[in-house]
């Protein structure tokens, strides 16, 4: 019934179309590795593979896919491994429509949906555990290293700020930040910010 529900209200949005439905975590992979859509809304619970597990499976395939975790439990662990399965977002089923059909487009830009209270927590405890085992051959796999403004942009990137928000934080101005953004995104090969985050994360490279 909530699958259905979300399927109508998604169905009703001018920019929006829902090209599959899975009742579980196996059929969810074949299911996006068969339709391969832009944005997944992943249950975390489901039976034979949990939405992270499935998160893994898919993303191993489609790395350019962008699944956004929705659940009943706002717990700091589900958070967590959520962040490190490699999805972009995580929200409480109990979201309001306009929320959800925002996660979704911002997803869709390649923005970090982390809507909970707990997350700011969460996503600093996967930044943190992301870094005790660095990659030592990270820069290598960049085609020019990052220098150290960018360093500092890609970091609060990690923590899902916005560019008009790095720019308060760091004292510079957004088109700087718009900039330095763009030189991150070429230099790491990706074709938008939360490739670059996840890709960070993965290899160690946020402090």
């Amino acid at each position: 019934m909530i699958r259905q529900g979300f399927g109508y209200v998604i169905g009703l949005q001018s920019d929006m179309n829902v090209v599959g439905e899975a009742a579980d975590g196996i059929e969810a992979v074949a299911q996006a590795i068969a339709l391969q859509p832009h944005i997944i809304l992943m249950d975390i619970q489901m039976p034979g593979m949990t939405g992270i597990e499935a998160s893994k499976a898919i993303l191993k395939q489609l790395p350019r896919v962008k699944i956004v975790m929705l659940t009943t439990f706002n717990d700091p662990d589900y958070i967590y491994e959520v962040i490190r399965s490699g999805a972009v977002g995580y929200l409480l089923k109990d979201a309001d429509v306009e929320d959800m059909l925002g996660a979704i487009r911002s997803a869709y830009r390649g923005e970090a949906v982390y809507r909970t209270d707990l997350a700011a927590n969460a996503l600093s405890r996967a930044v943190s555990s992301a870094c005790l085992v660095p990659d030592s051959s990270a820069d290598a796999s960049l085609l020019e290293p990052l220098t150290e403004r960018e360093q500092e942009i890609l970091q609060e990137m990690a923590y899902g700020l916005r560019n008009d928000r790095i720019a308060q934080k760091l004292f510079i101005s957004e088109g700087t930040v718009k900039s330095h953004v763009h030189r991150i995104l070429q230099k790491f090969g990706c074709g938008d910010r939360t490739e670059v985050v996840v890709t960070a994360l993965r290899k160690g490279m946020v402090k």
